[in-house]
């Protein structure tokens, strides 16, 4: 969750020099090679008869993936990230009742209400942002709106890999799933354009590849011991934190973050989505 709420400011700084896909295909390319050093290292590769019978479902999850990453940034130019880090909370929200339906899982009284609290904070936080812009407010209208196809296309992926996890370890979806965004991206992808970054564009792109191994890691591994539905929720704590550096950000360096400064509707908004969160995954069943 924690790297999640950081990862927006980094790739913003890297959209200035590269385009999205770019951007995707070399984080998985990076996630792809460490992750297949690192199972080679401990002789764990997948082996292939491992995989037979689910190449469907991979596709699947690969395809949801990566379209989850391209959205997003593209998402992220027409906004900022504390906006798009609230918004994206859709995706938590519908990988938990995506949870209830394909899984059957049974959410009390109480995680229901959690739902309805964070699908109403995010409601207010994007009408409150609406209201505070005096322009541009047909980007971030856009802009939510290829972030709201961001989280169902991530929403997809956690449920597709939920069930690909009663079959297969954690790393090795993962792996697979690397592998197979990278291959999707390859094609449209500029690699000749990662010689213009700079010193500090550069490693905010490592990072953000570091940041897809170890938390999508953490998430796979969270799926495969906890409800979807629970797990959704806890993800929907990230804005906060996000909105917390965003505010630190721009006291020092004001119009870092790339938005205007947060009113106070906005920010019980987005409080609201925390206090929803919170309910749904802490409420047990019934």
């Amino acid at each position: 969750m924690g790297l999640w709420a950081v990862l927006p400011f980094a790739l913003q700084g890297v959209l200035v020099a590269l385009d999205p896909i770019t951007i995707t295909w070399a984080r998985f390319c990076a996630s792809s090679l460490l992750l297949a050093g690192l199972l080679a290292a401990r002789g764990a590769l997948p082996a292939r008869a491992a995989l037979h019978g689910l190449a469907g479902l991979l596709c699947v999850a690969t395809l949801g993936l990566a379209a989850n990453y391209v959205l997003s940034l593209v998402g992220l130019h027409w906004t900022s990230p504390s906006d798009s880090q609230v918004l994206i909370q859709l995706g938590p929200m519908l990988l938990g009742l995506g949870g209830v339906t394909v899984f059957g899982e049974r959410p009390s009284r109480l995680q229901w209400l959690g739902f309805a609290l964070l699908l109403a904070g995010l409601a207010g936080f994007f009408v409150s942002r609406l209201g505070l812009r005096a322009s541009g407010t047909e980007h971030l209208t856009a802009g939510a709106g290829v972030i709201g196809l961001a989280a169902a296309a991530w929403a997809i992926y956690g449920l597709v890999q939920k069930q690909l996890l009663q079959r297969l370890p954690s790393a090795h979806v993962l792996l697979c799933v690397y592998v197979g965004c990278a291959l999707v991206f390859t094609p449209f992808a500029r690699p000749s354009a990662l010689a213009r970054l700079d010193a500090v564009q550069a490693g905010l792109l490592a990072f953000a590849a570091l940041n897809t191994l170890v938390a999508y890691g953490a998430f796979a591994e969270s799926l495969a011991h906890w409800e979807a539905s629970r797990v959704g929720a806890v993800l929907a704590l990230s804005p906060l934190a996000t909105l917390a550096l965003a505010a630190c950000v721009t006291i020092p360096w004001p119009g870092t973050a790339g938005a205007a400064p947060l009113g106070p509707a906005s920010w019980f908004g987005a409080v609201l989505v925390v206090i929803g969160s919170v309910t749904a995954s802490l409420g047990g069943e019934t």
